[in-house]
């Protein structure tokens, strides 16, 4: 099946121009032994105060592309190609000097592990203080009183006392509100999350998700959200990119991509989650390894694992096939109308 052409959109309402934008974005790291590419020609636009939910297995380049926008990536062995736009603001054209002061205060980060992520050796307080005095010149008191009110913003409770307090005295919860604490701090436009509940039990999660959502609306943030449980991504996000081998293969607005999902990757992770599964039967993994980002092969690189492929994926990468609302996927067995993407479910020949 040929894939169509995208429908022509230049009678459509216009959009809002975009607060960040990634174009063709590749990152490889090379050493002595391998070039590993994580990242393979991302694109994506993220409108301001909306929320992008990456989702896909470990090992798909999520953490890499976001990292890739902080410049968080070693310079000796990293090669990174391609357009990040934040604003007005080219990330990859910027001299280390102004990067240092675009983190924190024009994009910031919330990272999975907490405890990683706090220094030990000082009082949550001092860190978050610390921080504001660095990027807005605030003195001594009037950034600790900062620190405070921003402890109270994330629902710490008796934020005075854990002010005082050292990152091994809280819990994870609390960690994990201290560190988003800090993240807020300078008030920044982007705010990048890294599976900042995968740590956290499940009471916990519900609680940093909703805070997180109500920041982001409150202070009128884009923020891009990575995570592996399409369960969040369905509570938070305004848009979702699949990830798969460094590549997104599926992406547009959350209804459509966790609803009428088109990429045969999006399928099996959707019929691979418990949610509204039949008790009695087992739930369908995805067979089969992720590739190994060192050998990609020359076509779809979901191919080996995809019970749809046929003799064209495997040599051929499918083109992106994008509907009239923005929905796209990569895929050889999707077609675009005048409506929403179709699937051809038929099950290719064995080559």
């Amino acid at each position: 099946m040929n894939a169509m052409t995208s429908p022509d959109l230049s009678q459509a309402t216009p959009h809002p121009a975009p607060f960040l934008r990634v174009e063709d974005l590749r990152v490889k790291f090379v050493s002595r032994d391998a070039t590993v590419r994580a990242v393979n020609g991302i694109s994506f636009n993220l409108e301001r105060g909306k929320v992008l939910c990456v989702i896909g297995e470990s090992g798909s380049g999520k953490s890499v592309m976001m990292r890739s926008l902080l410049r968080l990536h070693p310079k000796k062995r990293t090669v990174i190609e391609g357009t990040m736009m934040v604003g007005e603001h080219d990330i990859g054209a910027v001299s280390d000097r102004a990067m240092t002061q675009l983190r924190g205060s024009l994009i910031s980060m919330v990272f999975q592990e907490p405890m990683t992520a706090l220094d030990p050796l000082y009082t949550v307080g001092d860190q978050i203080a610390e921080t504001v005095r660095r990027h807005e010149g605030l003195s001594k008191e009037a950034a600790w009183a900062r620190a405070l009110e921003l402890l109270e913003l994330v629902r710490v409770p008796s934020p005075e006392r854990r002010l005082k307090a050292y990152p091994h005295e809280l819990s994870g919860g609390l960690r994990q509100r201290a560190v988003i604490a800090m993240a807020l701090s300078c008030r920044p436009s982007l705010l990048l999350a890294d599976e900042p509940t995968t740590a956290l039990d499940a009471s916990v999660q519900i609680q940093i998700l909703v805070l997180l959502r109500k920041i982001q609306q409150e202070m009128g943030m884009s923020m891009i959200f990575v995570t592996h449980d399409l369960g969040v991504a369905a509570q938070i996000a305004d848009q979702v990119a699949v990830m798969y081998a460094g590549r997104i293969i599926e992406y547009g607005n959350a209804r459509d991509v966790l609803l009428n999902p088109q990429h045969p990757y999006t399928k099996a992770m959707l019929a691979a989650t418990a949610k509204d599964q039949d008790r009695n039967l087992p739930l369908e993994a995805i067979a089969g390894n992720p590739p190994d980002l060192r050998a990609l092969p020359d076509g779809c690189s979901f191919a080996p694992r995809c019970k749809y492929a046929g003799p064209d994926c495997i040599v051929t990468m499918p083109p992106p096939v994008t509907d009239i609302r923005g929905h796209m996927a990569r895929c050889f067995k999707v077609e675009a109308a005048d409506g929403p993407l179709a699937f051809d479910e038929r099950v290719a020949e064995p080559a």
